[in-house]
């Protein structure tokens, strides 16, 4: 029998599905994730994608499920098991861009194959008339593997009867269909254009020329495409969702399974990629709400849930007319994170990130440069055709006319170097007073930076770009300002992505641990003052919102994390032991032309990353685990060094370095040259760990049982020691976990054997249950701080949440290192807490230790509590 669905989850757990771990698949893990207390099913994207994909972001049709993930009757048999246990099911969904290298995209094939005749031409945002007459009416087609006279030469520009029009160029896995007018006599000749002869090539290059894509090397995609990517990626063709018929297009199916209740909510991929982000969702909650009504008896009548994907600068609020339930969850993943980040660390960690990495660039610096050169080398294209938009602007009045061009460019990218979020959302109105207060900060240290002589032209941009009203101009000139608004909104966004998260954040190595998506790594740590203010705000606007510590996207798993946060408590011995481990490698690093290899920067991150991904209880004399975690390590090592850029990169790898550099790691576990330096690292990383587990375990703690929706990402019920994608995205063992979850008892009995993870997983189970039989005060209960008194007070973090009858006290450590020592469990010595209590807020009835059972005073709680069941409190009060 069916059960009922809440419209606003209790908690989604989000899986990742492919071909191989399909929808059906997932159809036993069902009851395991009913048992642990989750609501909703949260799917990475299940339409079809590319052949092969392991994610779904690479969409090929909207049209149908994946078949790969079993197609719509799959999905049918996924959603009756979900029912069956009364949950529902939120859907990740990409209206930002498609897959488009390749063959199998019908809509982007039309394109290539009709050109601006298509009936498909609005659907990606291409700019037909573009400025180089080479591709005027054309699209770049930047998919060669080499120059494209080189490919022409050596035969690999060949045709074939395939395609919309009946003939194409087929290049390895891609396809250039033929216009029609050209298709007959194509098909008719094609053995002739086929020949390997000069004059076959030539009347082939006579034939690709007239055609509706002007086919060129990848590497001139930086420079020259005329459309819009997702980011700098070529297979990845930005879609222009605000027209009407593409929306139809892109979400016919979408709206007809939630009409159908197969799905109860929607994941909004890089929502900041869209023309118009805030339109796109109030557009779509209203779609979505008539289609409720269309929703089938036996489905559950909940109302749209959607949140996106945003990432918010400090200071930056979701824009409230949106009419979403919240973002994704990337704000509090830093806000957890860095509350359980010791301040006191911020200055030796800094003093020693330039001791070893001989740079004196704090994040900031760092940022700007990494700017500036994405700015260069991979989104110039981009820079180009906004600049251009702009140029458009001056060249319409007479009084602008003469600025030129490239102190436009100039100027833009000076902006773009100092934007402080992500991007605006100004279009003809008046500016809100957040995007007003974006854009005279960045105009503002553009100033700083221009020349006098550009001041002018700066004042312009700033008009232009947002601060002008435009609804009552000629619409021409409406137009004009309109498109280069987009652009510039549609360039920020992706300059700052690949900026930070891409580049800067694998350069600035202080502590890794914040370097994550969403953080910001000059703010090494919050004040709890200011971690409670933010509950409150989520509380007030978006209750919905989800809270996530681990994402398919996560540059470390969220218990690598805070294994890497215990070091900020200890910075002066870390300093000590990194000191000494660097010494002793010394003779490990390679000196090639380039230098040396690997410098002290990467190699300091990699001593990071060792003590802090070491599985627990791994020996250093286990060589076959030594060699899968080091083969698991070096896949992360290689993607840091090619995304700094700086060594090695994608585009132009260095293989040179990157295979002194894998040699200097594993000379650093070779456990038989190095026996000291191995077995250092192993006892460094046994020593923080139960430190770690206990910020882990107050990290969980936190996600559950603050305001918003707690979003569990696979597997990671038990300890998280991923790494950056794709390690992250692994096979789970779902049947482990769910024998585990049978077998169980409470958290505290768990505790002695905490190295398996399963007290993680019962610290879940318990506090979601708990949100099962109180949905109402989590969802809407209030969120009061509470501060405890005697010497250890400011290494707590505590509130109240009401509702009600219903009460719940939570306490969490701040601090564990110092006071561990050399514990061998994530259990508080006795005499830690030692005159520290916290006062209890007078109610009726007593308080009860969830996991204890034990009752409490009505006074004050004394903290020793921490130091005999679990490293941390939950206490609840009334029925």
């Amino acid at each position: 029998m069916t059960q009922p669905v809440s419209s606003t989850p209790r908690a989604t757990a989000r899986l990742q599905f492919h071909a191989g771990f399909t929808l059906d698949d997932a159809v036993p893990v069902v009851p395991y994730l009913a048992r642990l207390g989750i609501s909703h099913l949260y799917a990475s994207p299940i339409l079809q994608a590319r052949a092969g994909s392991t994610h779904g972001y690479d969409t090929t049709s909207h049209r149908h499920v994946n078949p790969e993930l079993g197609g719509e009757d799959a999905l049918r048999r996924l959603v009756a098991a979900l029912r069956q246990h009364g949950m529902g099911l939120l859907l990740d969904i990409v209206p930002n861009h498609m897959g488009v290298s390749g063959d199998d995209n019908e809509i982007w094939l039309d394109v290539l194959g009709h050109g601006p005749g298509s009936q498909y031409a609005q659907f990606f945002d291409v700019d037909w008339e573009s400025d180089d007459p080479a591709l005027h009416g054309k699209i770049l087609a930047p998919f060669l593997g080499k120059p494209y006279g080189e490919a022409l030469r050596d035969g690999e520009l060949k045709l074939a009867k395939r395609g919309p029009t009946g003939i194409a160029v087929d290049y390895f896995d891609n396809l250039f269909p033929i216009r029609p007018e050209d298709a007959p006599q194509a098909l008719a000749e094609m053995e002739a254009l086929n020949a390997d002869t000069d004059e076959a090539r030539a009347r082939l290059h006579e034939l690709l020329e007239r055609q509706h894509f002007r086919l060129s090397h990848w590497k001139l995609a930086s420079e020259e495409i005329n459309w819009r990517r997702f980011f700098d990626v070529t297979s990845l063709a930005g879609v222009r969702i605000e027209v009407p018929e593409v929306f139809e297009e892109s979400h016919a199916l979408i709206l007809r399974l939630y009409a159908e209740g197969l799905i109860d909510g929607l994941r909004i991929d890089h929502v900041d990629g869209l023309a118009q982000p805030g339109a796109y969702c109030r557009k779509l909650r209203r779609r979505m709400a008539a289609a409720a009504h269309l929703r089938p008896a036996d489905a559950p009548k909940v109302e749209p849930y959607i949140v996106v994907e945003k990432i918010l600068a400090p200071g930056e609020s979701m824009p409230i007319d949106w009419q979403v339930d919240g973002t994704t969850g990337y704000e509090f993943m830093d806000q957890v994170s860095a509350v359980l980040h010791d301040p006191e660390g911020e200055a030796p960690l800094s003093l020693l990130w330039k001791e070893v990495s001989g740079s004196a660039r704090d994040f900031p610096a760092e940022e700007r440069l990494a700017r500036r050169q994405i700015l260069r080398d991979n989104l110039a294209a981009e820079r180009e055709a906004c600049a251009r938009a702009l140029h458009r602007i001056a060249r319409s009045d007479i009084m602008t006319r003469d600025i030129p061009l490239a102190a436009i460019r100039r100027v833009l990218t000076e902006i773009l170097v100092h934007f402080p979020v992500y991007r605006t959302y100004t279009r003809a109105g008046r500016a809100t007073s957040q995007d007003a207060t974006v854009m005279l900060r960045a105009v503002g240290a553009a100033r700083a930076n221009l020349p006098l002589s550009d001041h002018d032209v700066l004042d312009h941009l700033y008009q232009w770009l947002g601060e002008e009203r435009i609804r009552q101009m000629p619409a021409p000139l409406r137009r004009l300002r309109l498109v280069a608004r987009t652009r510039f909104q549609q360039l920020s966004s992706p300059t700052a992505a690949k900026s930070v998260e891409d580049t800067a954040f694998y350069r600035y190595g202080r502590l890794l641990s914040r370097n994550e998506v969403g953080s910001h790594p000059d703010e090494l740590s919050l004040p709890p003052e200011e971690f409670h203010a933010a509950c409150q705000e989520r509380l007030a606007r978006y209750p919905g919102a989800l809270l996530a510590t681990a994402t398919h996207d996560h540059k470390r798993g969220e218990d690598v994390r805070m294994r890497l946060a215990v070091l900020s408590e200890i910075p002066d011995e870390w300093a000590a032991t990194l000191r000494g481990w660097l010494k002793a490698a010394e003779p490990l690093q390679q000196s090639l032309e380039t230098g040396t290899a690997p410098e002290g920067g990467e190699a300091a991150m990699l001593f990071q990353m060792l003590v802090a991904s070491w599985p627990l209880g791994l020996k250093p004399e286990d060589r076959a685990g030594i060699a899968e975690w080091a083969g698991r390590l070096a896949g992360w090592q290689q993607k840091a060094m090619r995304e700094a850029k700086r060594r090695s990169g994608w585009s132009m790898p260095d293989e040179d370095y990157e295979n002194a550099s894998r040699d200097y790691m594993d000379g650093v576990l070779d456990g038989d040259a190095n026996p000291d330096l191995l077995h250092g690292i192993a006892h460094f990383a046994a020593r923080i760990a139960p430190a770690a587990a206990v910020k882990s375990l107050a990290q969980t703690t936190l996600r559950l049982t603050v305001p918003g929706v707690p979003d569990l990402y696979q597997g990671t019920e038990y300890w998280d020691e991923s790494l950056v994608d794709p390690d992250n995205r692994r096979p789970v063992d779902f049947t482990a976990r769910a024998t585990a979850l049978e077998q169980a008892s409470d958290a505290t009995a768990l505790l002695p054997h905490w190295q398996d993870g399963r007290v993680k997983q019962a610290l879940i189970h318990a506090l979601l249950r708990l949100r099962q039989q109180w949905p109402d005060l989590f969802h809407q209960g209030s969120y009061e701080p509470l501060e405890a008194t005697g010497p250890r007070a400011h290494e707590l973090l505590a509130f109240r949440r009401r509702h009600r009858e219903q009460e719940l006290l939570v306490v969490v450590p701040l601090r564990a290192a110092p006071l561990m020592g050399d514990s061998a469990a994530p259990l508080f010595p006795t005499g830690s807490w030692r005159d520290t209590r916290l006062p209890l807020p007078a109610g009726d009835g007593g308080w009860r230790c969830l996991f204890s059972g034990r009752d409490a005073g009505a006074e004050a709680l004394p903290m020793e509590w921490l130091e005999q069941h679990l490293p941390l409190l939950v206490l609840q009060r009334g029925c």
